[in-house]
């Protein structure tokens, strides 16, 4: 169709992994590497050794990607990581070639994928500006045109005849993203690069791709903040192990992906997920109780509610003052509340080679809904396990926070809250 500015069919996109593999240039240190290989091999050979080359790998980043975009569409790409959402965009922004499939474009394409991204170090600021216009297309006159704008937006003007390459990359963000949006591309592609600025610039870069969409151009976004994805995009597209698993509206897509990731995290072993630390004690497990010790399935608003920390010790080595905390997401994975045992002036010391560590949340405040919750593990102050993601989550029913009866009221907000009402003169 006539309004459709990109199509994409079967798109798949190969990498090898495994080996070495000869790139178009030979450095030295490969050179030496590959006669000392050579030579180890001829010298074995008498003795039957054989040493084959390691077994090569393929790994597909996308495979079998089918989509069309229209005309003013502000489309979301969400996924893990790992899941292909990167080097989708490097297609379509044609850094990368694909190894199948096709994709047709129509208009010019700006895109924000890594800090300096299109930039070149040794020019000033000014000078970017209008190299990258003219990557775009765009005469000098229109350049000049849109300088000033530019120039307000990423607020550099007093380095902007600085080189870039010494700027700072809040500095170089703000104005790649600047030239990106301002030199008026018909297609806008943007990746998580806008989490290195500031929650101000964050917000005022939003603003513009929501102008962008307005004007009738064309934006695609891709983030792990939920809640821009939700503001900005009508679309959203999820992505999983390089594939589209779901296709459809913002909050629709966003459900999905959730219970998409939760179902992933419960069948995942904590033990097996990527983690920091010196590994003296490690978690084991996550789940809830309530006051008498018995396992929930799901917590009550304003219940006793216990949350407890399955972990085991990888040393003989006494530990002593292990600290334990705790964060709560909400499900766009904003940062609800943080807590170290430390806080409250509890460590422990002695402790057991597998048990448990415990927290008692008098009167849960909070209200329905599923949070999620991570959490790691300090001794004597030195990270000692921190797992990279979420360890559970806390499904959490209506209940009467208040203690009036009105259990309608505890749906109300994320974190509620008691006072004494009284008037005054």
């Amino acid at each position: 169709m006539s309004d459709t500015v990109i199509q994409v069919d079967n798109l798949g996109k190969k990498y090898i992994i495994g080996h070495q593999k000869q790139e178009n240039y030979t450095a030295l240190r490969d050179v030496i590497a590959n006669g000392v290989k050579g030579l180890g091999r001829k010298l074995l050979k008498p003795w039957g050794k054989s040493f084959p080359n390691p077994a090569s790998e393929e790994f597909w980043a996308l495979k079998d990607v089918s989509f069309e975009i229209k005309q003013g569409d502000r489309v979301g790409i969400i996924g893990r990581n790992g899941a292909g959402k990167s080097t989708l965009l490097k297609i379509l922004s044609r850094i990368t070639e694909p190894t199948t499939g096709s994709i047709r474009i129509k208009g010019r394409v700006a895109s924000l994928l890594e800090v300096g991204t299109g930039f070149h170090p040794e020019l000033t600021g000014r000078e970017n500006i209008f190299l990258n216009g003219a990557i775009l297309g765009m005469s000098r006159l229109e350049i000049k045109r849109k300088f000033d704008e530019i120039v307000a937006f990423a607020e550099v003007e007093k380095f902007l005849d600085t080189p870039v390459k010494r700027y700072s990359s809040g500095m170089y963000v703000r104005l790649a993203f600047a030239v990106a949006a301002h030199l008026e591309p018909e297609i806008l592609v943007v990746d998580e690069v806008l989490a290195v600025g500031d929650a101000a610039f964050q917000k005022k870069c939003l603003g513009k791709m929501e102008d962008v969409g307005k004007e009738g151009r064309t934006v695609l976004f891709v983030s792990h903040q939920m809640a821009a994805i939700e503001k900005l995009c009508s679309r959203v597209v999820v992505l999983r192990s390089g594939q589209i698993k779901f296709d459809g509206d913002n909050k629709s897509s966003i459900n999905f992906y959730l219970i998409d990731l939760e179902e992933q995290t419960r069948e995942t072993k904590l033990t097996d997920i990527n983690r920091s630390g010196t590994g003296d004690i490690i978690l084991t497990g996550f789940s809830i109780e309530n006051s008498a010790g018995n396992n929930l399935v799901a917590a009550a608003c304003g219940e006793e509610l216990v949350l407890v920390f399955h972990y085991k010790t990888n040393t003989n080595n006494p530990l002593k003052n292990v600290s334990l905390g705790f964060s709560i997401h909400n499900g766009l994975g904003d940062t609800i509340s943080v807590f170290y045992s430390d806080y409250a002036g509890t460590t422990f010391s002695s402790i057991p080679h597998i048990g448990k560590i415990k927290c008692r949340i008098q009167d849960f405040p909070y209200s329905k809904g599923r949070y999620l919750v991570g959490a790691r593990i300090t001794v004597n102050g030195v990270e000692a396990d921190w797992p990279k993601g979420y360890i559970g989550f806390i499904d959490v029913e209506a209940g009467d926070f208040y203690k009036t009866g009105n259990v309608a009221l505890s749906g109300i907000g994320v974190v509620l809250i008691r006072g004494d009402w009284y008037l005054a003169a």
